[in-house]
């Protein structure tokens, strides 16, 4: 007899077990146990992504997220192959019990996490909890169906395992490709999720209730059927209430009333003005905002401003302010997604904050990667503001590197300068000095300022220009101090100067390849 298999030390046992009749014949049977293999495959990778990008939507970090949620669930699957032992004479009846708990665990998991996020504020704990209960049905599903499969018509050790985990890889390879590419973009996290549950349900009973039901009593039979059927329905019922669940869960997590949720981009209205969120970030935040985008734009404006691209800003208040300049000409603004400037052209609170921005002739808005489009960008360029999401993950973490200010600088005129829009020098001051190194060390001459706004933390910028002399003064065509009050002398005097406990830190830049800005950030 072979070695057993590292891993699956029931299979040379099972395999001397004299086999029992199958509903079907032999052949089609194992096609059929192998096709669950795959199915059960592909629904377990669905709820492993779904946690990552859950995890990277509210933890905030993909990277640490996916991380935990790989490693916790790739150790509950040793846990749980092993806690399938015990099982193996009863192989049918734990199979359809493992699908039936997975089901219920696996559909709803996003479901109890965004509610424990929304409602509690919790994540990290329930995600790792999830993802051990999810790692554990998981690792029991292949002992027993190789149990299930060896019952049907005993194979060698090394065959059965080999055919059962060709089956189980081409099942994840489905699921890892139908997540991102169809199931994610049409039906959202919450219902992916549900959809994975009833077919896991579905699975089992195919198998169990069906192919293998001389294994089980007739009670015994009838109480899975209606625990699958309960299953369904639950999850059917779920899936029905998803929408009245996003919008309850939306005004507990928000501030104010929700007004528009489209596509991660939600717009709440409270007493002191419009909130605008993107993916979790709040963007414009009232009463502040508005000091906040003139402090960003008008320093950078001082000098020729005909040609201006703006990075980020679909909330319109930075191209509120651009716009002020009768001398500007044309205005690109770069978002990542065309529907991030939605509630700026069409909601009348925060349309009427922004200035109707978008609506001005000289503005032409591109649906874009920032990176990708600068890197590309064929103009060139008097001014950039740099108008971008906080750089709490890698992905935004790249828009304040070394490597990004120094495409950034490759789009500038001669004289052109540009104004990036830092974290909070008071939260969290090795950030904001990290950003202001990355832009020296891609060759750019510095001035960091400051302002005080309304709202939690100091805002921080950072002014930048290939040329020397540059500082923080009005353009000769600038706004009158009464429209633009950080224009008024005085401002702009104490702008730059900065605090003890905001004085300059001595940190290196962040780059691709250490994108350290974000560690900053949540340290």
């Amino acid at each position: 007899m072979n070695s057993p298999v590292p891993g699956a030390p029931t299979i040379a046992r099972v395999s001397a077990v004299r086999p029992r009749p199958a509903a079907i014949a032999p052949g089609p049977a194992r096609f059929v146990v192998l096709l669950a293999v795959l199915v059960c495959a592909a629904c377990g990778l669905i709820y492993e992504l779904a946690l990552a990008a859950l995890g990277g939507t509210l933890g905030g970090d993909p990277v640490v997220e996916t991380s935990i949620v790989l490693s916790v669930m790739v150790f509950a699957m040793g846990v749980g192959a092993l806690a399938a032992k015990p099982f193996a004479r009863r192989a049918a009846a734990a199979f359809v019990a493992v699908e039936i708990l997975l089901a219920v665990c696996g559909g709803m998991c996003a479901t109890a996490l965004y509610a424990a996020f929304a409602w509690y504020d919790v994540y990290r704990w329930p995600m790792i909890a999830v993802s051990a209960v999810l790692g554990l049905l998981i690792g029991a599903e292949i002992p027993l169906l190789m149990t299930l499969v060896q019952r049907i018509r005993p194979q060698e050790a090394g065959s059965a395992v080999a055919d059962l985990f060709a089956a189980d890889y081409v099942g994840a390879l489905i699921g890892g490709l139908l997540f991102p590419f169809l199931l994610l973009p049409h039906l959202g996290q919450l219902r992916t999720v549900l959809l994975a549950g009833v077919v896991n349900a579905i699975a089992g009973a195919l198998v169990v209730l069906w192919l293998f039901r001389v294994d089980l009593r007739l009670r015994l039979r009838v109480g899975m059927y209606a625990a699958v059927g309960a299953v369904l329905a639950l999850l059917a019922g779920t899936w029905l209430a998803t929408p009245a669940f996003e919008r309850a869960a939306r005004d507990a997590l928000y501030d104010g009333d929700v007004v528009s949720a489209r596509e991660d981009v939600v717009l709440t209205h409270t007493g002191a003005g419009p909130e605008l969120y993107v993916d979790g970030e709040r963007r414009v935040a009232a009463p502040g905002a508005s000091e906040a985008a003139q402090a960003l734009v008008h320093p950078a404006m001082a000098g020729r401003h005909e040609r201006v691209l703006v990075l980020g800003g679909g909330d319109g208040l930075a191209l509120r302010e651009v716009l002020r300049y009768p001398a500007v000409r044309e205005v690109v603004l770069v978002v990542a997604r065309v529907a991030e400037t939605a509630p700026a052209r069409t909601d009348p609170a925060l349309r009427a904050l922004a200035g109707d921005a978008f609506a001005d002739p000289r503005v032409r808005v591109v649906g874009a990667d920032a990176f990708a489009w600068v890197r590309a960008a064929p103009a060139r360029f008097d001014v950039v503001v740099a108008d971008l999401p906080g750089p709490t993950t890698g992905a935004a973490a790249r828009l304040y590197t070394q490597e990004f200010y120094g495409l950034t600088r490759t789009v500038l005129r001669p004289a052109g300068r540009i104004v990036v829009h830092a974290p909070a020098p008071d939260a969290h001051p090795r950030a904001y000095w990290c950003a202001e190194a990355g832009l020296r060390a891609a060759g750019l001459r510095t001035v960091p300022y400051r302002v005080t706004v309304p709202g939690p933390a100091d805002r921080g910028f950072v002014l930048a220009a290939v040329a020397p002399g540059t500082g923080l003064r009005a353009a000769d065509d600038a706004p009158d101090a009464a429209a633009v009050p950080f224009l008024a002398a005085e401002r702009l005097a104490r702008a730059d100067w900065f605090p003890p406990h905001e004085a300059r830190v001595d940190v290196p830049p962040s780059t691709l390849n250490h994108p350290r800005i974000a560690d900053y950030v949540r340290g």
